[in-house]
């Protein structure tokens, strides 16, 4: 552990003496591995890092060293102020995050800065001195303690650069906090805080969506597998329809709240998706005792039974680039204000965005993902809110209440959980998923999620606002100064309106009649041309 004493002296000769231990110890510390192991709410950003190739850095020939590609705005003092709850919290999010590193390298990052910033004053008084005249044998000494200084510096500097870049990448992985309110557990300690309809009765043998549609003529994967790969489906016929309908209807609903719609971009930098917190889930990895990234987007994976190391890529990325495509608008709408003050004024932003999504979904399987319930691209219209700090906790109440109007107007039984610990992610700080009743597949399936994320996205994006002064500015007031003080983070908030495959399922499975047809929800007939039931095609 490094120490705030004096590590130099003013004299020339033991300055050089006392740096050398200082630089062992400082790289000693920067060099020590930390493999940290990747759960389901350790942040991919803690790994957005790349090589140090140009050789001249802090390692003192780029053996390794890696710098972030970007920063969070983290506040390390309330962290170090709040160890326990910090450490709780890692705890009930299944977070890999090593805090015990993360408070080391902060202590050792104050110490390292003390020191940079006691050299850079005993060089400046050495500076000073020799303004004035001197007797040469003086002079000369100055000038060789100048020197020394400055080479220490040097390489005190390289050292502080490095231990932040250090302290940045481990800090990154800490999760957001969580609302008190929040059951602590896994996905099993979900509690519902409400249930809307109830399942209905059926007198006949109920089909699920894949037999309904084959009857129908709605889509086709058989053909979809030969050209794109599992997981992959031709929609047909009023199957093109419904999805159009479930768009235009959500946009629609949605738009009369306030929202401003969107059709974002699908390719987005890989940057900008490790800001928004995303990375691979630990249900997805289930069969493997740990995953470690080493280059976005490709992760280590080691076995339970043979120790075999697999490498997965699990998103979508462009080769030779930087790039990938989006699994969610929420994405590409989160950096819409990237690296921006907003206006007060102008606050909360309120976006609908349509977009098509690509996941990897690695791991998932079974009759429970069958047909369209789980597939690598789909159409979805998302919600998205940046908002002032005090109002999130509302506008998260308002995008679970949209939610659950539009699906109650469809006519769908469903139950709305408040999620547990586990199952909240990086950077949630309170999560609500709606899952509704499916009675071909015979379970109940997540249709859409709020989430209020806090300032997690936004710390790491760079979105701030400028609170409007509750008082007008004094008249002896410096002009320049920017009016309503320090600016602060807002906070995001997102939600799914439509998630079109899975809605198509509730909709074919909960409305199929014993003839084989499908009545069409009465809010979406008007944006299918008036067409009300969908029927078998005759032979």
């Amino acid at each position: 552990m490094l120490t705030c004493g004096r590590f130099l002296s003013s004299s020339a000769a033991t300055t050089t003496a006392s740096f050398s231990p200082l630089r062992t110890l400082t790289r000693s510390l920067l060099r020590r591995p930390h493999p940290r192991l990747l759960s389901s709410s350790s942040a991919a950003a803690a790994t957005a890092v790349e090589p140090d190739t140009k050789g001249g850095g802090a390692g003192g020939g780029g053996g390794g060293a890696v710098r972030p590609q970007w920063k969070a705005a983290i506040d390390f003092k309330w962290i170090r102020d709040n160890r326990d709850a910090v450490a709780d919290n890692i705890r009930s999010k299944n977070s890999a995050a090593n805090l015990d590193l993360v408070l080391e390298l902060y202590d050792q990052y104050l110490a390292l800065q003390k020191e940079v910033e006691r050299l850079r004053a005993e060089r400046n008084a050495v500076a000073n001195k020799m303004k004035g005249k001197q007797d040469p044998s003086v002079r000369q000494a100055l000038v060789e303690e100048g020197k020394n200084l400055k080479e220490a510096l040097i390489g005190l500097e390289e050292d502080l650069v490095e231990l932040t870049d250090k302290l940045q990448l481990e800090a990154q992985s800490i999760p957001n906090a969580t609302h008190p309110d929040v059951p602590v557990g896994g996905e099993e300690s979900s509690v519902v805080r409400k249930e809307v309809g109830s399942q209905r009765s059926f007198n006949f043998t109920i089909k699920d969506h894949l037999q309904l549609g084959k009857e129908l003529d709605l889509f086709d994967f058989d053909a979809a597998a030969e050209v794109s790969g599992s997981k992959f489906y031709y929609l047909k016929n009023e199957a093109v329809l419904l999805e159009m309908a479930l768009i235009n209807w959500a946009i629609s609903e949605v738009s009369k709240k306030g929202f401003t719609p969107l059709i974002t971009p699908e390719i987005v930098r890989s940057s900008v998706v490790e800001k928004c917190g995303f990375q691979p889930r630990a249900q997805n990895t289930q069969d493997y005792l740990f995953t470690l990234q080493v280059s976005v987007p490709y992760f280590l994976f080691l076995r339970k039974d043979t120790f075999e190391v697999i490498v997965l890529v699990v998103v979508y990325s462009i080769e030779n680039s930087d790039q990938c495509l989006i699994g969610t608008a929420e994405i590409p709408v989160g950096g819409i204000h990237m690296d921006s003050i907003l206006l007060d004024s102008a606050l909360p932003l309120k976006y609908v965005a349509y977009s098509h999504c690509f996941r990897t979904e690695a791991g998932a399987a079974g009759a429970a993902t069958r047909g369209l319930y789980r597939v690598h691209q789909f159409s979805k219209v998302e919600m998205f809110i940046f908002c002032r700090p005090e109002e999130s906790d509302k506008w998260h109440e308002e995008l679970i209440t949209i939610e659950e109007d539009l699906y109650a107007s469809l006519g769908l039984h469903f139950k709305t959980l408040d999620m547990a610990t586990g199952d909240l992610g990086a950077p949630a700080y309170r999560k609500f998923d709606i899952e509704a009743w499916m009675p071909g597949l015979e379970r109940y399936g997540e249709i859409s999620s709020a989430s209020n994320c806090t300032d997690y996205q936004s710390r790491r994006l760079g979105i701030r606002y400028r609170p409007t002064p509750s008082e007008p500015p004094p008249a002896n007031a410096k002009k320049g100064k920017a009016a309503g003080g320090p600016t602060q983070f807002v906070h995001t908030l997102n939600a799914t309106a439509v998630a079109v495959p899975r809605l198509i399922v509730c909709i074919l499975e909960n409305f199929q009649q014993d003839d084989g047809s499908i009545v069409i929800p009465e809010p979406l007939r008007p944006f299918m041309g008036g067409l009300e039931v969908l029927s078998p095609k005759s032979k």
